[in-house]
């Protein structure tokens, strides 16, 4: 059996405990391990999805938990206050016209940001998600684009940093369509196993 030396476990009794604070400030602030990975990333959440009455009549949860499961309506991104269909929670149009792949690729990694805060919002911390199952990715394209699978990637790679290989990875489909809601150039869906 192999012991530590004196200046190997310094090392680790230095370092544990930085690591334990990070974790404990995000868990201080009503959060968990995820809340911290977020933190880490610089990874600021918008508040909950809402729409005014004046924008839309949109009678549905965001979220609906149902046994182990948490099925995630389609999302547009939102500003940072929650709110969709403003102007600060653009761009809007179809991509390949108005929208470049890249703007899109972003957008979609917003709407991921928006499914994550309503998320929370639900289930009370992040943590609970203990795998992603299935996404659903809409992409307002014109005709002729086919690179759907690429924008789309915006919300996975997110979905794959914060979560990792093992609970992040997740069966897709990622389609265009003549139009979205708002003329939001992506729109999302998606299902979650959750833990009690």
């Amino acid at each position: 059996m192999r012991f530590m030396s004196r200046r190997m476990f310094s090392a680790i009794a230095v370092a544990a405990p930085a690591i334990i604070v990070k974790v404990g400030e995000a868990a201080a602030q009503g959060g968990g391990v995820i809340d911290a990975k977020l933190q880490e990333r610089n990874i600021v959440l918008p508040k909950p999805t809402f729409v005014p009455a004046d924008v839309a009549r949109i009678p549905i949860r965001w979220v609906i938990v149902q046994g182990d499961r948490a099925y995630i309506s389609g999302h547009v991104a939102s500003d940072p206050a929650g709110v969709i269909g403003t102007a600060e929670g653009g761009p809007y149009g179809k991509v390949g016209k108005e929208v470049s792949e890249k703007e899109a690729y972003d957008y979609a990694r917003r709407v991921g940001l928006s499914i994550l805060a309503d998320l929370k919002r639900e289930l009370g911390t992040l943590d609970r998600v203990d795998r992603w199952l299935r996404v659903f990715g809409m992409v307002n394209a014109i005709d002729g684009f086919a690179k759907q699978p690429a924008v789309v990637n915006g919300f996975s790679d997110l979905i794959l940093d914060v979560w990792g290989p093992d609970r992040g990875t997740h069966a897709r489909s990622a389609v265009g369509l003549a139009g979205l809601p708002f003329n939001a150039p992506v729109e999302i869906e998606a299902e979650v196993l959750i833990r009690a």
